[in-house]
């Protein structure tokens, strides 16, 4: 037999006169042992569907219709990329009461966000305080439809010897969050820190704890704002919402955005519709390539990771013949924007080439993946990249069908001499 508190759900497999973790004087209550039945999944099916509470048209598309009732959801980001103010507008777009325990700002400071943001407060009731017990009480009584904590590294469990922010403190206030949430059926969003190389801070305990995982990515100087879900138990996580930060907060982008278009007169840029979850977003690659001042070459790359702009010179290098090992290299994507599409390295290729040979690429779209064996494969979303690329009136390089050579793709592209195998369109 198993015991609990009632003002808490404290399990524990013995009896005790009180709770260990909550104030509750009362003695823990015995759990009745019910062997639980199997049921046919048939019976819940499409017919039965998880109850959501809607909010922001993107963050809804990228959560998978909206926040499920009963749900955990943490969200993280840099400092000052929009999150606070992003659960702010979302608290302002849900149809029935919420309830926000902030343990960073003072009820004045998010009125007055929020009254900058255009936001009707008069649903939203705000909870400043950094107990967790004290703040789920207060915030449960409003009967909220949902939850908002921001954040989770700064409340704390009163009865844990240690710190806000600690990895013990932050692993048992969000196993008491989440599950006074899901014992109350309303969905609860965790706004979380993260470290320096931009994973959660905390345990590891608590995505696994969690329903849904999202990541908020972006310059911090710059307006765009990827949300992107790292773990989605509901929905698709290779969905994704575009965000640009505004007056007017955090709105959503149409759905053909472009973040930067290449200057078709200036070597060394080339513009790369990326696609990121179904959406096409038009990107500047930008590179340039330098003599080298020293005797060890430099290195730069801003928004692609390192190791794929090295893959791509030693490519350039060993199948089409040009040598950027001694020179020093920068490439940079436009926006501040981070991107983990494999189909950039030809863009890559492309940019670095025309800097290289001080040829133009003029104006023009490219995309692939760019193998070790110096062929250039098809990539997904090939259709609507090229859609995107003409609605912009740029060209494409067409490619006949299997895999094409690189050298032949960037003399179409017109940075190399005259090849034959690909044909610019």
């Amino acid at each position: 037999m198993s015991f609990e508190c009632a003002s808490c759900g404290y399990a524990a497999g013995k009896w005790a006169g009180f709770c260990p973790r909550c104030p509750s004087s009362d003695a823990l209550v015995p759990v009745s042992a019910v062997i639980a039945g199997a049921v046919t999944l048939s019976d819940w099916s499409a017919e039965s569907p998880m109850p959501r509470v809607p909010s922001l048209p993107e963050v809804d598309r990228v959560l998978g219709g909206g926040m499920v009732a009963g749900s955990a959801i943490v969200i993280g980001g840099e400092p000052g990329v929009g999150k606070s103010t992003l659960m702010l507008q979302v608290a302002g777009a849900v149809d029935g009461r919420v309830a926000i325990i902030s343990a960073e700002e003072t009820a004045v400071q998010v009125s007055d966000r929020a009254r900058r943001l255009g936001i009707d407060v008069s649903s939203i009731a705000l909870v400043a305080q950094t107990s967790v017990d004290a703040a789920l009480e207060a915030a449960l009584a409003t009967d909220p439809s949902l939850l908002v904590v921001d954040s989770l590294q700064t409340v704390s469990c009163a009865d844990v010897d240690a710190s806000a922010g600690a990895v013990t403190q932050v692993r048992e206030s969000a196993s008491r969050l989440v599950g006074a949430a899901k014992r109350a059926g309303v969905p609860l969003v965790l706004v979380s820190h993260v470290t320096k190389a931009g994973h959660l801070a905390g345990p590891k305990t608590v995505e696994h704890l969690v329903d849904v995982v999202l990541s908020l990515e972006g310059d911090p100087r710059l307006g765009l704002r990827f949300l992107r879900p790292l773990k989605n138990r509901f929905g698709r996580t290779g969905e994704s919402g575009v965000l640009e930060m505004t007056e007017q907060g955090l709105v959503a982008v149409p759905e053909l955005f472009a973040a930067g278009a290449a200057d078709p007169a200036a070597s060394g840029a080339v513009t790369f519709p990326g696609a990121d979850g179904r959406r096409v977003i038009a990107m500047e690659v930008q590179a340039l390539v330098a003599a080298a001042t020293g005797d060890s070459p430099r290195r730069s790359a801003q928004g692609v990771p390192r190791s794929r702009l090295d893959q791509v010179i030693a490519v350039l290098d060993r199948h089409v013949g040009i040598a950027l090992s001694r020179s020093d290299v920068y490439v940079k994507v436009s926006g501040g924007t981070r991107v983990s599409d494999p189909a950039i390295d030809l863009a890559l290729a492309v940019a670095l080439v025309s800097s290289a040979t001080d040829r133009p690429a003029g104006p023009i779209a490219v995309w692939g993946e760019i193998g070790l064996t110096g062929g250039v494969e098809r990539v997904a979303h090939d259709s609507e990249r090229r859609s995107a690329a003409r609605r912009l009136g740029l060209r494409t390089v067409e490619q006949a069908d299997g895999p094409a050579r690189l050298a032949d793709v960037l003399a179409a592209a017109g940075v190399v001499g005259q090849a034959i195998g690909a044909a610019a369109s």
